[in-house]
């Protein structure tokens, strides 16, 4: 089974991925990890794409495309993937349809504007691990107790101004491909307001 989760930044598409994923036996590919882990390694496309991460614009669609062709081809794919990230573009859409990767479903995650500037306004990263934390009292998943502040970071494009530019890209660029997918009958609408367990359960459902 290969699943799209569509939505704006700070919408939970990460977080949710890991329950559907664990539950269904599918491989989460996240093209904002992929990015990460380029730039962390110094390799050639990951200095191209620090640039445009650090200004929180989008990644060019012929560097996403080629990280994107290198993971799919990994053996932990071979039993379907859940796509977050990728397509954010009509034109990646059209080139993930052109590589004959078939799209089982399609999720929109929607929420409001000022819940995601909250969301990613406390969202940490861990130092060692990498692992996502949300520091807000309302935050899920919140850092263990025991865990030194010293110990999370918090990325360039989650501060205010990136993410106000992020917001705006997304419904430039990335808002068509709704319609997109909805005319192909693979797109199902679901509430990413709510607990974060509320949202699992509703994502599991509809798959």
């Amino acid at each position: 089974m290969n699943v799209i989760f569509l939505g704006p930044p700070g919408a939970g598409k990460g977080t949710i991925a890991r329950p559907v994923t664990e539950r269904h036996g599918i491989t989460a590919i996240s093209t904002g990890d992929l990015l990460r882990e380029a730039v962390k390694a110094g390799s050639e496309l990951g200095l191209k794409a620090k640039g445009y991460m650090d200004a929180g614009e989008l990644v060019p669609d012929d560097l996403v495309i080629e990280l994107l062709k290198q993971r799919i081809a990994q053996p932990d794919c071979a039993a379907g993937c859940l796509l977050d990230g990728f397509p954010r573009t009509i034109p990646q859409a059209e080139a993930l349809e052109s590589a004959g990767v078939a799209i089982d479903k399609v999720v929109n995650l929607q929420v409001d504007d000022q819940v995601i500037i909250h969301r990613l306004s406390g969202r940490r990263i861990h130092r060692q691990t990498g692992r996502v934390y949300n520091v807000n009292p309302d935050g899920a998943p919140q850092p263990p107790a025991d865990m030194s502040p010293d110990e999370l970071v918090q990325r360039d494009d989650d501060k205010p101004e990136a993410i106000a530019n992020r917001l705006e890209v997304y419904r430039r660029q990335t808002e068509p491909l709704i319609a997109f997918y909805r005319q192909r009958n693979l797109l199902v609408d679901i509430d990413a307001s709510k607990s974060l367990d509320a949202i699992v359960e509703d994502v599991l459902k509809v798959l």
